[in-house]
């Protein structure tokens, strides 16, 4: 298992426990807990009368906070690409009235929904690529093995082939490949030769019945887990569903057309190939030129566009203390530089 990858499931930023299932039930809007909300704040540096954008709203509860930096009249776009969030964030942002721009839009499309909505220069762009608990305790998406509900595993409904169907129609190699690639899985071929023995019988359609496949499939461990079994199949699943770490690197690739100089790039990621990506995102765009070793002048003309913020931050022992899943965050910055 590799070290960093940490909690796959996501953050606690809304009260989920270690397993996937909401704490103190999912409709409970009060119990939102933004992740590293105060480090969030203090790397971006949202200002009065400054534009800002969360890609991944969520519960909104870092959009409320940015909102209140920016006042009173800095404006921020929200974007989900789960209908049910922007509906929360509808209701929690009403008070900030046009200040809050919402619209349902998965981050991918950043580069052309931001400028449409009047925020093509922008000076702040925060990615929370987390799940919530609304979406772990919604027992019709099967998002987590607690709330269980047949798999689905997509951001927008309307969109995208369910995790069911592909666990229906992919053969042995393609699953054991996905559950490496994704999940980093150990046991990936156990599994998936447990879902493809199991099918011939009878689909494995609800998420109590993979995490259930998953539990016998691998072997118990001495002294038992801090994270159930199950949780790497579900990640990868999920991310082969909704195109994550697609959408995460044109998302990133949208940052550099839409910060203004001096705008802000915050990216809190929850394992390691998220946070793989951003970082050589960050290193990349801060070296510029690409010209091989053995050219002696740079001929490629590629200038820095960013300039790194410093290391990776984690949570807080008092933070993880009070919000336990928040322990798998790491957060990341960059600020845009001029061309």
């Amino acid at each position: 298992m590799n070290d960093e990858l940490r909690d796959p499931l996501g953050p606690a930023s809304d009260g989920a426990s270690v397993d996937g299932s909401p704490e103190g039930g999912a409709e409970k809007e009060e119990g939102h807990l933004p992740v590293m909300v105060d480090e969030v704040l203090e790397t971006l540096a949202a200002a009065a009368g400054s534009l800002q954008i969360d890609a991944t709203l969520g519960g909104a509860g870092h959009s409320e906070r940015i909102l209140q930096a920016s006042s009173p009249d800095g404006r921020l776009l929200g974007l989900d690409a789960d209908a049910a969030a922007i509906a929360r964030a509808q209701r929690r942002l009403a008070r900030f009235g046009t200040r809050a721009v919402l619209r349902q839009a998965n981050f991918r499309e950043l580069a052309q929904v931001a400028p449409a909505a009047g925020f093509g220069a922008v000076d702040g762009l925060f990615l929370d690529l987390g799940l919530s608990s609304y979406q772990l305790g919604d027992v019709e998406r099967g998002f987590g093995f607690r709330a269980g509900g047949r798999l689905d595993m997509r951001f927008d409904t309307s969109r995208g082939r369910p995790a069911a169907d592909l666990l229906a129609t992919m053969n042995q190699a393609e699953l054991t490949a996905l559950f490496h690639k994704y999940g980093e899985e150990p046991f990936a071929g156990r599994i998936s030769r447990a879902i493809v023995e199991t099918r011939v019988t009878a689909p494995v359609e609800t998420a109590q019945q993979l995490a259930a496949l998953v539990e016998r499939a691998v072997p118990k461990k001495p002294g038992g887990r801090r994270i159930h079994p199950a949780t790497r199949v579900f990640q990868a699943l999920r991310i082969a569903v909704n195109d994550e770490l697609g959408a995460l690197e044109a998302g990133l690739a949208a940052s550099l057309v839409l910060l203004r100089p001096g705008g802000r790039l915050v990216v809190l990621s929850y394992h390691s190939l998220e946070d793989r990506i951003v970082k050589r995102f960050i290193a990349a765009e801060q070296h510029g030129c690409v010209c091989p070793p053995a050219v002696p002048v740079c001929v490629c003309g590629r200038q820095p566009r960013l300039r790194s913020l410093g290391k990776s931050r984690t949570p807080s022992t008092a933070e993880v203390q009070a919000n336990p899943r928040s322990r798998s965050a790491r957060l990341r910055g960059a600020e845009r530089v001029a061309a």
